[in-house]
């Protein structure tokens, strides 16, 4: 590509420069969506990957099991895992606002050890954390998860979490910094 990079060391497609099929992409990602930040931007370069990607981004924010605060719990797990700027810093700021103390947080962006008094919240913690560290998932957190969270839960958690390290790999590659806007649409 050529150009002046937009968003980290990705330079954005103008919408009357992208292809037709690009194009479909982008209104797919806005039906969806309804904005396009972060990532989305960058995978209208792949439509084929952005009419797929936006229908899963509906079902995590609308059509989803998890509380926000639960949500957040493991995206913050998964994208500070992944060492990724842009969306740790976003869900670091959407954890406070979903209410999550605030201690909790910072551990877990820090990788430290922390816990929670919500029997959910607790079990999608361990749950985050046991898998964002490629580690056996025991028994026992099995049990405790498909008592707190039933099996919809649990692949909600588990496709979330897949979900923002695609996000936060997608923005490592491009090395897009914390609130990067890049073009205006």
């Amino acid at each position: 590509m050529t150009g002046t990079p937009t968003l980290g060391r990705y330079t954005e497609i103008p919408y009357d420069q992208m292809t037709p099929e690009q194009q479909e992409g982008y209104r797919s990602l806005i039906e969806t969506r309804g904005r396009l930040p972060g990532p989305n931007k960058i995978y209208v370069h792949n439509p084929k990957l952005a009419k797929v990607i936006g229908a899963l981004g509906r079902h995590l924010r609308t059509g989803f099991s998890l509380s926000e605060r639960e949500r957040e719990i493991a995206v913050c797990i998964i994208t500070s895992r992944w060492r990724s700027a842009y969306p740790t810093s976003a869900h670091e700021r959407a954890a406070k606002a979903a209410g999550l103390p605030h201690d909790n947080v910072e551990a877990i962006l820090s990788g430290l050890t922390t816990s929670f008094d919500d029997k959910r919240e607790q079990v999608i913690y361990e749950m985050a954390t046991c898998l964002a560290n490629s580690r056996w998932v025991s028994k026992g957190l099995y049990d405790r998860a498909v008592e707190a969270l039933g099996h919809v839960g649990i692949t909600d958690v588990i496709v979330l979490m897949g979900s923002y390290t695609a996000t936060s790999m997608t923005l490592a590659f491009y090395d897009v910094p914390p609130g990067a806007t890049g073009l205006a649409r």
